[in-house]
């Protein structure tokens, strides 16, 4: 018999994963402040609950999927969190990106209260939340995470435990160093290509074949040819992930000037009023730098 899981946090990604629960055949409890998103759910079949406490009384797995650190802390450890909901021998995983401290903090008070905890972030964005083929880092207990693992194979395709509790937010917190670096590598690139003059997508078809090439390129450019910034990953999320890198980062003692930069440019974006665009937006920076706007058309420059 399936277990009952519960699904705390409808936004961008939570909603999809939920959808995919629902069709693997899950009975499934949702919160979230949002009620519309509830009420969508519900209206699918799942059963709305009025707080994440009434979300642990009926579920087995509790799955929370939160914008930050203090939103998963109150989720869990408030007057209406998980630990007064639910049983003992539950399992929450959590993938929000947060804070390896906080992560591991919480596992402990999980285990106090007799209850277990994966941290199992997640990389690809919406699209991938929606076809269930996410890329889930997770940290925690071999034997939790066996119990489990059939469960968060319907929520992505690459699902690897990396280490303790705490490793999964780690992994994740490196991922978003690789992905986000790279977006301001090839945002410099395709400001460089369209103040030069050429056609910015040939170019691209040029060189996504080469060593050049990669994920991030072929999901970022296309958009970016189109000037769509709705957000996959927005850049304030984005922000909060480069601030909790750089925190831990300097916790441990390892120096990080590119992503130190990149945080600076993250802010300049949210002051630009550019906070709930997707992080591939970062291209605008670099576009007001240089005077330039990246498009799928041949640039016009003076004297070409």
């Amino acid at each position: 018999m399936k277990k009952r899981i519960g699904f705390i946090g409808l936004g961008i990604m939570g909603r999809p994963m939920s959808s995919n629960l629902m069709k693997a055949g899950y009975e499934l409890s949702v919160f979230d402040i949002n009620k519309e998103s509830v009420a969508a759910l519900a209206a699918a079949g799942a059963r709305g609950a009025a707080s994440p406490k009434e979300v642990a009384e009926h579920s087995e797995i509790i799955f929370t999927m939160l914008p930050n650190s203090q939103h998963v802390k109150e989720v869990i450890t408030g007057a209406n969190g998980i630990l007064n909901g639910a049983s003992k021998g539950s399992i929450i995983i959590d993938m929000s990106s947060i804070s390896p401290v906080v992560s591991k903090e919480l596992a402990s008070l999980v285990s106090e209260a007799g209850l277990k905890m994966l941290d199992a972030p997640v990389s690809g964005g919406e699209p991938k939340a929606i076809d269930g083929t996410l890329a889930i880092m997770v940290g925690g207990d071999e034997e939790v995470f066996q119990q489990v693992l059939a469960v968060l194979q319907v929520l992505g395709e690459a699902v690897t435990l990396v280490g303790d509790n705490g490793c999964g937010a780690t992994a994740k917190l490196a991922n978003q160093i690789i992905v986000n670096l790279n977006i301001a590598a090839m945002s410099e690139a395709l400001v460089f290509a369209a103040k030069a003059g050429i056609d910015v997508d040939k170019m691209y078809q040029a060189i996504r074949g080469g060593l050049a090439g990669s994920a991030v390129l072929d999901a970022k450019v296309p958009l970016i040819l189109k000037r769509n910034f709705i957000a996959g990953g927005r850049i304030d999320i984005n922000l909060k992930d480069m601030t909790n890198v750089m925190e831990t980062a300097h916790d441990i003692g390892v120096p990080l000037p590119l992503s130190s930069q990149l945080l600076e440019i993250f802010h300049a974006l949210k002051i630009d009023g550019k906070a709930a665009d997707d992080h591939g937006g970062i291209v605008q920076y670099f576009e007001k730098l240089a005077g330039v706007e990246v498009q799928g058309v041949k640039s016009e420059v003076a004297g070409t």
